[in-house]
């Protein structure tokens, strides 16, 4: 009796009680996998010691944590500030008068800080402590309005006076009384209300509504892809038992995987969003192999020895896809972003609790009662059966020429790799129609865009005119730079700016004075224990990857001119940076994925050619896909970044069951045509059930509000579809011109 006989009979003989123990098990984790948390923070996609994540960090303890969000609405009667036209004047007091009531309310929601708020009545009527400095106020506005409104251009005025912003601090989240989700959407419900209507944008608000999304999605497309996988295997096997039995089994798989999260510290991040529906999908796959197997050989034997018979033939190509699978994924550990790190451990798990809810739960499942035992053929299997016979028969009577084809259509998507582009502008991972690109929109519109960044520096160890003199000049500079893929800096806010809106003798007067106008701005750039500087950046937030980081890059070498130690950072930079750290992460970790395959292919079937032959047909779907994107202009995403790995090691699945099909009739004695015509008869129909079932529940994702999700799920799909094409026309392609050792592997028949 071999190895697998062995198991198979140990799994039927023990089946209730795995089956209890299985459901104690998922009693016991339910509980667990409820509190596993979703990580919110976008400093955790890098490397502790990157230097962008070095930089923010410096410049946050520095500076303190500056996080800000912009309230912005049209209002023409600021168009007339200095006209001399009484009525008009009044009008404008009015509405200054409403802006500031405004602002004040915006700045009682919890989790703002009130006294950080800037909009353009701040800035004109400035609340003051004593008469005095009331007057002193006065003063300094009445002698420079002009300037001072010029000063709040593209930050709380726009340039044609038609649009009013106000900038809100965010307290960090250990300070706020309230969640930050909870600040934002009182925020949003404001302006909302607010007549005319305003708009908020920001970068945290963005990172808010990414996560906010992501949890949503977890809830709705849990339920679409439960709906739509329950009617798909129904439609392939017309039983309730048998679609109640891969459900069960990706439930258990799902809350042990986040039960040993939740137990070993780890939390769910942006990037490990999809572990559900990669679980689920990898559950039904496997499932539906064994309802096919179990299937035909019902159709000669009783229920336990069917069932034996089943877990005796798919041993061996359910533990090899399980550990190939693993490894497509645990390829991703070598990443050195963190949430990359994590989501490789998290779906390694998650595929291992798959196998383990398999032989935990579906043998007890399978027997148990007498009710509806037994899956039945699908509406069109026996046609289904013929084509892919014809499609067999056609392969072997035309293989130079298909073959010849194939690998010109790889050459031609080949060549579209070059023109892959990536997708940086943050925005884009929303809907057109969302709250955050509307409001993205009006900002880009009216005031100059929301992308607020800066660049720090080491300044001078104490003000003086001469010191700050540089500091200007280099301002100045930065107004007027044009770098050459188009990017502009629509403002640049200096520490020498506010210094000389402030009439004054001497230089210490003005600086004296500001300190009392607005406390909080030379504070805000300029720390003088550190003697760091910096200049606060406005910029277009809506912009392609290329045109961001040659704006960064340009401002920088200009910075560096006169401050050679000078770093850019901000939210704006490290998410215009996050898409390349994915990228160059992903190549290394699809070459270790491929090798890894290839290691566990060649050791499966004992045979190295047949490793190699096992990859080809799956890297084909994916370069049809990469090259495919080059051409129609689709730029990579965070979505879009991971497809190789994620498909590799899902779509080599099938390579592994066709080779164990074609491998066991080969031993029976059977020829290459005879062979390939019966596991196209046979494995084929359960190849393309699986996928099947893994196409539908890729694309249920299309129904997500998080775009990257969006085109992950349908670039996957298309995928799985490919790897379906290339394991049944490339791969017996390809096995007819490679030699094979035959192992010994048990055959249903």
């Amino acid at each position: 009796m071999t190895l697998h006989e062995r198991g198979a009979r140990v799994l039927v003989r023990f089946r209730h009680w795995l089956l209890l123990g299985s459901l104690i098990l998922i009693a016991i984790a339910i509980p667990l996998a409820e509190r596993l948390e979703l990580e919110q923070s976008i400093e955790s996609f890098f490397a502790p010691d990157d230097p962008l994540i070095v930089a923010y960090r410096t410049s946050r303890s520095t500076f303190g944590a500056d996080e800000y969000l912009l309230v912005a609405y049209d209002e023409p009667a600021f168009r007339d500030y200095n006209t001399d036209d009484e009525a008009k004047g009044e009008n404008f007091d009015k509405e200054l008068g409403r802006l500031r009531d405004f602002t004040q309310q915006l700045s009682e929601v919890p989790g703002i800080e009130p006294g950080s708020s800037q909009s353009l009545a701040t800035l004109l009527r400035p609340p003051a402590t004593s008469p005095l400095q009331a007057r002193l106020f006065q003063v300094i506005i009445s002698k420079n309005i002009e300037e001072l409104i010029a000063f709040g251009e593209s930050i709380v005025i726009s340039p044609d006076h038609q649009t009013v912003g106000i900038v809100l601090k965010v307290l960090p989240e250990s300070k706020s009384t309230v969640p930050r989700a909870e600040t934002f959407r009182r925020i949003r419900q404001l302006a909302q209300e607010h007549a005319p209507k305003a708009f908020v944008a920001g970068e945290p608000l963005q990172v808010n509504d990414i996560y906010l999304a992501i949890q949503e999605d977890s809830t709705t497309l849990g339920w679409a892809s439960s709906v739509l996988l329950i009617l798909v295997i129904l439609l392939l096997f017309r039983s309730v038992r048998w679609v109640a039995i891969p459900l069960l089994v990706v439930h258990a798989a799902l809350v042990w995987t986040k039960a040993i999260l939740f137990l070993s510290g780890m939390r769910l991040s942006m990037v490990s969003s999809v572990v559900t529906s990669l679980v689920t999908i990898i559950g039904i796959a496997t499932v539906t192999h064994i309802t096919v197997t179990y299937r035909e050989w019902r159709k000669v034997r009783d229920r336990e020895t069917a069932l034996r018979g089943t877990f005796c033939a798919l041993a061996s190509p359910i533990f090899w896809t399980i550990m190939t699978t693993s490894i497509g994924f645990a390829s991703l550990m070598t990443s050195s972003i963190n949430p990359i790190q994590s989501f490789g451990v998290m779906m390694s798990v998650g595929t291992v609790m798959v196998l383990m809810a398999v032989l935990g739960i579906v043998p007890g499942a399978a027997l148990i009662g007498s009710l509806d035992t037994d899956p039945r053929s699908s509406i069109g299997e026996i046609k289904l059966v013929r084509v892919l016979h014809r499609l067999s028969t056609s392969i072997d009577h035309s293989p130079n020429l298909l073959l010849v084809a194939v690998f010109l259509l790889m050459i031609g998507a080949g060549v579209g790799l070059k023109f892959l582009t990536v997708e940086t502008d943050f925005s884009k991972n929303f809907r057109e129609e969302s709250q955050i690109v509307e409001a993205l929109t009006f900002f880009e519109d009216r005031l100059g865009g929301a992308g607020t960044w800066e660049v720090a520096f080491t300044g001078p160890s104490k003000l003086t005119s001469e010191a700050v003199t540089p500091i200007r000049e280099l301002a100045e500079s930065l107004r007027t730079l044009t770098p050459d893929h188009g990017g502009r800096l629509t403002k640049v806010t200096s520490l020498p700016d506010g210094i000389d809106l402030v009439p004054g003798l001497g230089f210490d007067s003005r600086v004296k004075k500001l300190e009392e106008f607005q406390p909080d701005f030379i504070r805000s750039l300029y720390h003088q224990e550190t003697r760091r500087t910096r200049l606060v950046l406005r910029s277009l937030e809506r912009q392609p990857a290329e045109v961001k980081l040659s704006l960064i890059d340009d401002t920088l070498k200009e910075v560096r001119k006169t401050y050679p130690d000078a770093q850019a950072t901000g939210l704006y930079v490290l998410l215009a940076n996050l898409i390349i750290s994915l990228l160059m992460d992903q190549a290394i970790s699809f070459l270790v994925a491929g090798t890894g395959i290839l290691a566990c292919m060649t050791v499966a079937f004992r045979n190295f050619w047949v490793g190699i032959v096992s990859i080809i047909p799956n890297l084909f779907p994916l370069l049809l896909v990469m090259g495919g994107m080059g051409w129609c202009g689709v730029p990579i995403n965070i979505g879009t970044a991971m497809i190789a790995c994620v498909s590799l090691g899902l779509s080599v699945d099938s390579s592994i069951h066709y080779l164990n099909g074609y491998i066991a009739v080969r031993r029976a004695g059977g020829d290459h045509c005879a062979a390939t015509l019966k596991t196209h008869g046979h494995v084929g129909v359960a190849l393309v059930f699986a996928n099947f079932a893994l196409v539908f529940g890729f694309l249920v994702l299309m129904l997500s509000n998080f775009v990257p999700l969006i085109y992950f799920g349908l670039l996957v799909s298309l995928s799985m579809f490919g790897g379906l094409v290339g394991n049944l026309v490339l791969l017996p392609l390809l096995l007819r011109w490679i030699p094979i050792s035959m192992p010994q592997t048990p055959s249903p028949n």
